[in-house]
């Protein structure tokens, strides 16, 4: 009777065990709600598109969208060039020639033209206008044309006028102008100037001397004749004296400058 009493106790203590255990929990697959309400913790790297009124502004770098504020540097030269493009000229260095504009021509004429541009133009080249006018152009000598030029001349009477970078004075601009069929309308033009300035070269004898028959010092005396700027044999300008003419090289550095083309002196 007694065991039947105990027996009864502990299935009923078993029975309660049971009911009062707590239920294991459920594996929940949704995020907790912090971690719905937060972003990832790793982004990507890919830029976000920029809106299209900043891609237009100019950009602090070169290679970005829109305009640069930096030029990529232009690449140095090598040594073996610095050292030959300083070669070419010993009265001319490098950051101090005006460089030939529209088509070179041979070297003869390259190196003529930069030593007349030197002995008369060296500051102001293509644009240059002379120190004595009183009244100046209108505008700078490359953006008028030759009409314009000649209307300057013809309203500032009694002043010199001599312009550009070979320095024409109006007598010679405009025979040039008419033996070479150029137009009054023609921008007065870097390679109108050059083309100009090789009718003067070829009436000084530039055909004879590259042939043999004429020697370099005569022919560096008749260029003398045309360009007060340069020194004749006796180491003055043609017209030294002359409306403050006088030469701005000496006759040693003008004759190495053409012992590079015209290497027979006579």
């Amino acid at each position: 009777m007694i065991l039947k009493h105990l027996f009864a106790a502990v299935l009923s203590a078993t029975v309660t065990l049971v009911i009062l255990w707590p239920e294991q929990p459920k594996a929940d697959t949704q995020p907790a709600a912090f971690l719905q309400k937060r972003g990832p913790l790793i982004v990507s790297r890919e830029p976000t598109p920029r809106p299209a009124a900043l891609t237009r502004t100019p950009s602090l770098f070169a290679g970005q969208a829109g305009n640069s504020l930096f030029a990529p540097a232009a690449p140095r030269p090598a040594e073996n060039d610095r050292r030959r493009v300083a070669a070419v000229s010993p009265l001319i260095v490098p950051d101090q020639r005006i460089m030939l504009r529209g088509q070179a021509g041979a070297r003869d004429v390259q190196v003529l033209r930069q030593v007349i541009g030197y002995a008369e133009s060296r500051r102001d080249g293509y644009d240059a206008v002379v120190y004595g006018a009183r009244v100046m152009p209108p505008a700078r000598p490359t953006q008028m044309t030759v009409g314009d030029i000649f209307a300057w001349i013809d309203a500032t009477p009694r002043q010199n006028h001599a312009i550009g970078r070979y320095q024409f004075i109006p007598s010679t601009l405009r025979r040039l102008v008419r033996v070479t069929g150029t137009s009054e309308r023609d921008l007065f033009s870097p390679a109108l100037q050059d083309r100009l300035a090789d009718v003067l070269l070829a009436e000084a004898g530039l055909d004879d001397v590259r042939a043999g028959d004429m020697g370099r010092h005569r022919f560096m005396n008749n260029l003398a004749r045309i360009w007060a700027g340069l020194p004749n044999s006796t180491g003055k300008s043609h017209y030294h004296g002359y409306a403050g003419n006088k030469s701005s090289i000496s006759w040693a550095q003008f004759d190495a400058e053409l012992q590079q083309v015209f290497p027979n002196r006579g």
